[in-house]
């Protein structure tokens, strides 16, 4: 499919983006905003004002996944607080140390929250998160990292995966599906965990292809479509016809080979069957398993404005309606059926009658 859309935004600070720029990445783009909150005397009320810090995981904005779901929730904050807002695109196989100069550069701008999108900052924001400590810091998707002010925000993307699981294995009509990770890692395999699960649930006898583009995040497993698309071919050629990608900006090629063979796919992340560059595509997607991945960013962004910066672990769950599945195509609501066993399984997760793996 190429390389993501990028986008141009108004830029104030020319001078600040342009050191940010050099020394941290790819800048998607700056808005300050005259009219910004301003908050009490406070450190944290104060550094708000200053806006957000968004730095992009591997694929950048655009990937109509995982990185535009924080960018849906960078957007609402800074316009329901009226706050200013940088958001950093990462470099092609960047190190820790890139990284640990974005997340620098944020903070000596004045910046906060800022906030890792990705478990690739863990490295960088335990450098640098001690040194500014009137800074709140977010990570989405880890739990190693521990500070007086960084809040891990999490999820439990298996139960979501497990939805999808079940979705389908009523759905395939050959008892063949197929499930396909961008980087072969522990978060990663909770959704084929869950998947499979969901799968097995349903009808233990389904076969399920399982699949991991690249052993490490830099070979470009959440940023090459055209990796998603080859492991898709492969297999659809197998006879799976109902695939499920975990794959960022990679799960674009999946959807793409997917529909080109009149087959279902399931989304991740956002709801893919809404994002316009998929537009073409989108009779083929027959659902999302949706992370709230902007609603994370948003709350982070609200408690600092509020004066009372959240920390510590916040794991979101199907209880909590910050992980699920989206009803968007017409397709899904007309499977009776399909939509009757998601709704079981889910209030079997919620009551806890269901323990759906991780690994």
């Amino acid at each position: 499919m190429g390389h993501k859309s990028r986008f141009t935004r108004v830029a104030v600070g020319v001078a600040a983006l342009a050191l940010a720029a050099t020394a941290c990445g790819k800048t998607s783009g700056e808005a300050e905003k005259d009219d910004a909150k301003k908050g009490g005397d406070s450190s944290a009320s104060a550094a708000a004002s200053k806006g957000i810090g968004l730095a992009y995981d591997v694929g950048g904005r655009g990937d109509q996944s995982f990185n535009d779901a924080a960018y849906s929730g960078f957007e609402k904050a800074r316009g329901e607080f009226q706050l200013g807002g940088q958001d950093v695109e990462p470099q092609d196989g960047e190190s820790d140390a890139d990284k640990v100069a974005r997340l620098t550069q944020l903070a000596k701008n004045g910046y906060n929250p800022i906030i890792g999108v990705g478990f690739a900052y863990a490295p960088a924001l335990k450098e640098v998160a001690p040194k500014y400590p009137k800074t709140t810091f977010g990570i989405i998707d880890d739990d190693t990292v521990k500070g007086d002010n960084v809040a891990d925000l999490v999820f439990h993307e298996e139960q979501g995966s497990y939805l999808a699981g079940v979705v389908a294995a009523k759905a395939t009509k050959k008892k063949h599906v197929g499930f396909i990770g961008g980087v072969d890692v522990p978060l990663i395999h909770k959704f084929g965990a869950g998947f499979k699960a969901g799968v097995a649930s349903v009808d233990p006898k389904i076969k399920v292809e399982e699949q991991y583009l690249t052993e490490k995040a830099e070979d470009g497993g959440f940023s090459s479509p055209n990796l998603g698309k080859e492991a898709a071919k492969g297999q659809l050629d197998k006879g799976a016809d109902v695939l499920y990608a975990a794959a960022g900006l990679s799960g674009q090629g999946v959807i793409e080979e997917a529909a080109a063979a009149k087959k279902w796919v399931i989304g991740v992340d956002s709801d893919q069957y809404n994002q316009k560059p998929l537009a073409k595509y989108k009779q083929y997607i027959l659902t999302s398993v949706l992370k709230d991945v902007g609603g994370a960013v948003y709350d982070l962004t609200k408690s600092v404005v509020d004066g009372s910066p959240k920390t510590g672990e916040t794991r979101f769950d199907l209880a909590s309606g910050r992980v699920g599945l989206s009803e968007s195509n017409p397709a899904y609501g007309k499977m009776t059926d399909v939509v009757a066993a998601v709704k079981k399984a889910e209030e079997d997760i919620k009551a806890g009658r269901i323990d759906v793996p991780t690994s």
